[in-house]
């Protein structure tokens, strides 16, 4: 009776250590978003930029100084199965009225995965199911404000909701913006508001902040009819804020969402809420990204692994080798009935290839860390993906273990793959233009040559060099844009060194076919970008029509200074032809 009880006091411990170090952990990170408000109104763009990268962070320092505490207190990795158990068992007590239990769960796992054997990882251990509904948990403040326009009016209840974020910074004009909303909401939906006694308009308590932006989101409801809105705040040249634009549309507010863009800071006591509120608005977007954007990106990866197993469960087609060149340095497949693709670093890169794994896996994070811009596809990240071995086409099994056999083992009926990106699928850029080569449309070519030169733009205000600039490394999305997605060699643009080839001595240097210049590792000449790029007539035309400039050193060394000055570039998820100034500047006085 003593040892059972000794047990339950040991176990209650356990549970009490894992809450109390993801509560540690969510303090900090809801401290770090809920910075975002000060550094938005102090215009401290690179303060932003820095915590983005410093939050990442926090997730894996909390798991492990919480492994670190249950080694040394209570020899957690040589405890017995029934300490484990119960010790969970306390933890779902323990997360009655908590405001993040998903996240807790999950944080479960986490530390429990750092401690014991991948035999555990079944629900009697950890949470591969959840456990504590995420429904109707109260926050406070609430997680969305309400307004009732036929009590106070549209227009005076429109401009109250921006009143409400209480920023320290006073607008520009805010009558004027609302104005602009007012027109925008009746050209894009007709004779608006309806005078329904119902009426009422939701919206979230946080701004959610990005780069220089913060974006008000909320939806009008109207009986059994519901309107998405997101409005961009920004500031002015001389400081002030206004109101950039109004977007309506569901699917074009999901862009904002594109996990080809940087994630979110948002203040959130519950962030299930947002999760639902936004699902409400975005219901084709998977919950997983929407956790994932908001910056709970191990909360992303547990609802995408679960989806996978579920579809997994409902489908009967077999992963297969990815159409389209092969990479050096990445092996991808994918699984033709699921719109991602799985990628595992190859045990040896070709010879043209000059980084180790390390390297690469530093490459995939630092995607992670910046500012995508909507130009880089993000990654999810796993260890030790089991999957079943059955699902394997005979062709994919072959080139896994003839590709990266340090990767691979078996286990029973499953297929272990010990370090795994995922990522959504796109066609690739070189197939896309082949194809519309072939079909004669030119018009598609010509789209995405343009696309493909303004992704590689706007990176490099970014402060991102792609490094290998072949069509291959890029893919079109479902949208038509064109966005960047094999890391190995990408840098930053400060630290790179962009150069013109040097004139030859004479000319039978110049013909002799070799190299007489220096080059270093740095080094990157942007005069030969054309001869891997201008690969058929009919793209050397549209490229030299859009992004001639991109063959000249001038245009990279001038995106160099206005970084090394501290120039944060506007980066607008939104057609250039919505946004207010563009739609009625033509009224304003001069």
């Amino acid at each position: 009776m003593s040892n059972a009880s000794d047990q339950e006091k040991l176990s209650h411990r356990i549970a009490q250590t894992m809450v109390r170090g993801f509560d540690k952990h969510y303090r900090l990170f809801r401290e770090c978003s809920a910075g975002a408000k000060p550094r938005f109104e102090h215009a401290e763009w690179l303060e932003g930029q820095r915590a983005v990268r410093e939050r990442i962070q926090f997730y894996d320092d909390r798991v492990r100084e919480t492994v670190e505490t249950l080694q040394s207190e209570f020899a957690a990795a040589r405890l017995d199965d029934g300490v484990w158990q119960q010790a969970k068992l306390f933890f779902i007590g323990l997360l009655t009225d908590h405001k993040q239990p998903e996240l807790a769960e999950t944080f479960f796992n986490s530390v429990f995965c750092q401690i014991m054997h991948r035999t555990y990882f079944h629900n009697d251990f950890i949470f591969v199911r959840p456990a504590v509904s995420t429904e109707y948990i109260e926050s406070d403040p609430p997680t969305y404000r309400s307004y009732y326009p036929n009590e106070a009016g549209f227009r005076a209840s429109v401009l109250q909701v921006f009143k409400d974020f209480a920023w320290m910074r006073e607008f520009e004009d805010l009558e004027r913006d609302v104005e602009y909303i007012l027109r925008s909401i009746a050209a894009h939906l007709g004779s608006f508001p309806p005078r329904e006694a119902n009426l009422q308009i939701q919206v979230l308590s946080s701004a959610f902040y990005r780069n220089k932006g913060a974006y008000v989101i909320g939806k009008a409801v109207n009986g059994a009819q519901e309107y998405p809105f997101t409005v961009p705040v920004l500031h002015s040249a001389d400081g002030k804020l206004y109101l950039d634009t109004i977007i309506l549309d569901a699917w074009r507010i999901g862009v904002l969402f594109s996990l080809s863009r940087a994630y979110f800071m948002v203040d959130m006591e519950v962030p299930s809420g947002y999760v639902q509120f936004l699902r409400s608005i975005m219901p084709n977007k998977p919950r997983s990204e929407l956790y994932t954007m908001l910056g709970l990106g191990k909360q992303g990866k547990t609802m995408f692994f679960r989806d996978l197993i579920f579809h997994l469960h409902h489908s009967a087609d077999q992963f297969i080798v990815a159409p389209g060149i092969r990479g050096l340095v990445m092996m991808v497949f994918t699984l033709p009935s699921y719109p991602y693709v799985f990628k595992v670093i190859k045990d040896v890169f070709g010879s043209s290839k000059e980084v180790d794994h390390e390297t690469v896996r530093r490459k995939y994070q630092f995607v992670k860390q910046v500012d995508r811009v909507g130009r880089m596809a993000d990654t999810l990240e796993f260890s030790m993906v089991a999957l079943p071995r059955n699902r394997f086409s005979p062709e994919l099994v072959a080139e896994l273990y003839r590709e990266v056999p340090s990767l691979i083992e078996e286990d029973g009926g499953d297929l272990i793959i010990r370090h795994l990106y995922i990522e959504r699928r796109m066609e690739p850029l070189n197939m896309y233009l082949d194809k519309a080569q072939r079909n004669g449309r030119g018009d598609l070519v010509d789209h995405a040559v343009e696309e493909y030169g303004n992704a590689i733009k706007e990176l490099a205000i970014a402060n991102i060099f792609p490094g290998d600039l072949l069509w291959k490394n890029f893919g079109v999305t479902r949208y038509g844009r064109v966005v960047f997605y094999d890391y190995d060699e990408i840098e930053y643009m400060t630290d790179c060194r962009f150069r013109r080839i040097p004139p030859p001595p004479d000319f039978e240097t110049e013909m002799s076919g070799e190299v007489w210049y220096s080059v270093s590792r740095q080094d990157v000449f942007p005069e030969e970008f054309e001869t891997f790029l201008l690969v058929s007539d009919r793209i050397r035309d549209s490229f030299m029509r859009h992004h001639a400039d991109l063959f000249d050193v001038a245009f990279w060394q001038n995106a160099q200074e206005q970084i090394r000055q501290g120039l944060v570039q506007d980066f607008f998820p939104y057609p250039e032809s919505q946004r207010f100034s563009r739609l009625y500047c033509a009224e304003q006085p001069g």
